[in-house]
């Protein structure tokens, strides 16, 4: 394969991986619904340098730790779901108390730690090392052009739900609307989290 090809397909890989549904993308929507895209960019850069970070401890074998123990990944999955119940629980009800709402949305930190319990984060990363890095190489260039599109990627597939929920925020101005669209989105979530721990 050709390095154009190989290229090609990294983006292609990253792009499919992100933009499908998952934890993150369900708590960008959340986040450009309750408080608008400008407010969302700390929270999907945080996203970004966070997945980063995993993906080269990955790439240096961190990702074995995994396969050793296997019990290690389901309690990651459980501390997950739990959050994303949770943050489905707070959604209800948002839009109709903003202004009683104390919530806030994730800080750029609190993004990139919530990596380590993203059991999809930790998949595509691990798919990412196995599948493009070379068995004989250069493995430091190697993980640095995965990084590198990752570091591109991973924010232009994940900002178009943040757009999407901030649009509709702007739109939508009848409560009982504002309503429906809180309580799908808690199913959103509920429904992510359960397939979350269900996923073997």
């Amino acid at each position: 394969m050709t390095d154009f090809n190989i290229l090609f397909t990294l983006i292609s890989f990253y792009f499919v991986m992100y933009v499908t549904p998952g934890p993150n993308n369900a708590m960008v929507l959340a986040s450009g619904l309750r408080f608008g895209f400008s407010k969302t960019i700390p929270h999907m850069s945080g996203i970004t340098i966070g997945h980063v970070l995993q993906l080269i401890l990955v790439c240096l074998g961190l990702g074995k730790i995994f396969q050793i123990y296997p019990s290690i990944q389901s309690i990651l999955k459980i501390i997950c779901a739990i959050y994303l119940v949770y943050l489905g629980y707070k959604i209800i009800g948002s839009f109709k108390n903003v202004k009683e709402d104390n919530s806030r949305p994730l800080k750029f930190h609190e993004a990139a730690l919530f990596q380590i319990v993203n059991p999809k984060a930790w998949t595509i990363s691990s798919m990412a090392a196995s599948s493009f890095l070379p068995n004989n190489g250069d493995l430091l260039n190697s993980i640095i052009l995965i990084s590198l599109v990752a570091l591109l990627i991973c924010p232009l597939s994940i900002s178009p739900w943040a757009i999407f929920g901030a649009g509709i925020r702007n739109l939508v101005k009848n409560n009982k609307i504002k309503a429906i669209i809180e309580y799908l989105l808690a199913f959103l979530l509920l429904v992510t989290a359960i397939l979350i721990v269900l996923q073997k």
